[in-house]
């Protein structure tokens, strides 16, 4: 774990003065500690039949594009408005420094399909929370679970996310 918290840096007052903003770039640049960092989120999953990871926007992407292709699973992206073509459910919902949207076409995800929930980091639980609500009552997806890079334990967003199965978090900080 340390090789993994030694290539994240914080930086004070981004995006706003008091975030310690979580800056994962050294890891994304670093080969084994990327490596790492994917297996780690991916192997709690592993032969569970993952059929589809769902990544948050924008950095739920990068891993969840690896964490699909690691379990041979497809990959759908959750975005912010106005990125997608076309038909999309949306969702509103409360950041730890303001207020956002998030959609995914309506078509994205089939009745029934078994998926997993990527972001890189969990804070207040807020994006997570809007993602689940999309997967679950608009797609109509089965979610096996949430896998993060990092929580921020003492923001407390880890509540009311067991609703949307097993929460993986590989740094607790």
């Amino acid at each position: 774990m340390q090789q993994l918290i030694d290539l994240i840096r914080d930086v004070p007052d981004f995006p706003k003065p008091g975030i310690v903003f979580k800056d994962f770039m050294p890891l994304l640049a670093d080969p084994s500690g990327l490596a790492l960092a994917v297996e780690m989120m991916a192997n709690p999953y592993r032969g569970k039949g993952v059929q589809v990871v769902v990544g948050a926007e924008s950095r739920g992407f990068i891993f969840g594009t690896a964490i699909a292709q690691s379990l041979s699973a497809g990959f759908v992206p959750i975005r912010k408005p106005g990125k997608l073509p076309g038909s999309v459910h949306g969702a509103d919902y409360a950041l730890e420094y303001g207020e956002d949207r998030l959609e995914i076409h309506t078509d994205a995800i089939k009745p029934g399909t078994t998926v997993l929930l990527v972001d890189d980091l969990l804070a207040t639980g807020g994006t997570l929370r809007a993602c689940g609500g999309l997967l679950r009552d608009k797609c109509k997806a089965e979610i096996l679970g949430i896998t993060v890079l990092i929580e921020l334990e003492a923001l407390g967003g880890r509540e009311g996310l067991d609703q949307f199965g097993q929460l993986h978090a590989v740094l607790k900080l």
